[in-house]
């Protein structure tokens, strides 16, 4: 007799990265067949977090992660790990253009995504899954040079930001442009790791929304990315930002067995963006997030 009602031991466990809207949405839509981790960096909010989710039935937990830190995303692996085999990642932590610098964009959107794709690959087991979740804008402009892209492959090398700095101008680095191609990367990333997943028995994906309604989209909505954003809802087919369930079903149909021969791929979730945007992919499209400013 357990006096937790949300307590279901029998459930496999979900890793959920990332405690804003869109993590708060996947965790609930996970947790209706999974016992829930929550991991964010703040240690306050994560209180409030984790009695939203058991007041909606959840058997949920949240802790504090920092991604960009080894030694955390370490500790986290040690207690994802000491509640049973990890079946689902779903990492969902991210900053938007409007919420740091150049670095900073890169540290949380790349170093800590790898960070934490190489602690969960230790996790993974038959059966496992794990969804990355991009963003359109690593489809939208062309692939940057191959020397960039050599580097954006290798992120967890001590060496990243010099080597990257050197290969763009202090005008060129802006958090637009760290968005777009740190998104990129974890396109690739997802792709590259695909044999190491399935060697394991387990499959990675990712998952590129476009502008979907979230506190986190409508801060670039406030803020000097604005008309940007704007001139990309404006070429959407469907005329309208996407919900955080829509983001939500696909993650969660991508993790399921449902999805079980589906590996290595990017999911676009975005309204018909990038097919309107670059209806030919050899095309050259300009703009901060790649289409026409």
């Amino acid at each position: 007799m357990t006096t937790n009602p949300n307590a279901r031991p029998g459930q496999p466990t979900a890793l959920v990265i990332g405690g804003g809207g869109m993590g708060m949405s996947t965790a609930r839509r996970l947790g209706q067949s999974h016992r829930i981790v929550l991991a964010s960096r703040s240690a306050k909010a994560n209180e409030e977090r984790e009695a939203a989710l058991r007041e909606d039935g959840v058997d949920a937990v949240a802790v504090e992660c920092d991604v960009t830190d080894p030694a955390s995303v370490a500790g986290l692996a040690e207690f994802v790990a000491e509640r049973g085999p990890l079946r689902t990642l779903a990492h969902v932590a991210g900053l938007s253009p409007s919420m740091d610098d150049w670095h900073g964009i890169f540290s949380v959107n790349l170093i800590g995504t790898a960070l934490m794709e190489s602690a969960c690959l230790g996790l993974a087991a038959p059966g496992s899954a794990a969804v990355f979740v991009s963003s359109s804008a690593g489809h939208l402009a062309d692939p940057p040079a191959q020397e960039v892209t050599e580097v954006l492959d290798d992120p967890l090398a001590p060496d990243f930001f010099s080597r990257l700095d050197r290969l763009f101008t202090p005008e060129e680095q802006t958090p637009l442009q760290a968005y777009r191609l740190s998104k990129f990367a974890l396109n690739r990333m997802c792709r590259r790791q695909v044999s190491a997943w399935g060697a394991k028995g387990a499959r990675i994906v990712s998952v590129s929304p476009g502008p979907i309604a979230t506190p986190m989209g409508a801060r670039e909505l406030d803020g000097p990315n604005r008309e940007v954003k704007l001139a990309l809802m404006r070429r959407l087919p469907i005329a309208r930002e996407g919900t955080m369930v829509e983001t939500a079903d696909a993650i969660e149909f991508l993790a399921s067995d449902r999805a079980s021969y589906i590996t290595g791929i990017d999911l676009l979730v975005d309204g018909g963006l990038v097919a309107a945007t670059r209806p030919d992919p050899t095309s050259r499209v300009h703009g901060a997030y790649g289409a026409s400013e």
